[in-house]
């Protein structure tokens, strides 16, 4: 367990400090525009992208946490033994879905925009660098449902 809590540390750290910097840009956006009178081309662009990597990253914290939004209804008038295998099922189904959608989706997404050459209109980075969020936080994802369930298992 002490690697969880090491990736924990790390990724809420990293959420705090995308966090701050979304902060940062905003503000500046909005001194430019009214202040100087002359806005910032990359602010709305950053900000986007920032807020695309919190999201993203952010499902994968709270994933982590066991934090997520949960209908709980059937488990909670359930046996102990049957709330057990619904948490072994629904940790089941998360896994699959996120391997599908996030890991491989995600990289097939990073490597067309990546072998495309796309580049953000604003900022010139590489959209392939703002994608590549999407397959780490579904790893992140995949890590802890598949040490919850290692825990879940007697």
């Amino acid at each position: 367990m002490a690697l969880r809590s090491k990736i924990d540390s790390v990724l809420s750290k990293t959420l705090v400090l995308i966090m701050a910097v979304m902060v940062i840009n905003v503000l500046w956006q909005v001194f430019t525009r009214y202040v100087t009178g002359d806005p910032s081309s990359f602010t709305d662009e950053l900000a986007r992208y920032l807020m695309i990597w919190i999201g993203v990253l952010g499902a994968a914290y709270v994933s982590g946490r066991n934090l997520h939004v949960a209908i709980d209804i059937l488990p909670t008038r359930a046996s102990l033994k049957t709330q057990k295998r619904l948490r072994v099922i629904v940790t089941i189904l998360v896994i699959l879905f996120v391997l599908f959608a996030f890991v491989i989706g995600g990289s097939r997404l990073v490597y067309i925009s990546y072998v495309l050459g796309q580049q953000s209109p604003a900022l010139q980075v590489p959209l392939a660098v703002v994608y590549i969020i999407i397959p780490i936080s579904g790893l992140l994802i995949m890590y802890y449902k598949i040490s919850d369930l290692l825990k879940l298992k007697p």
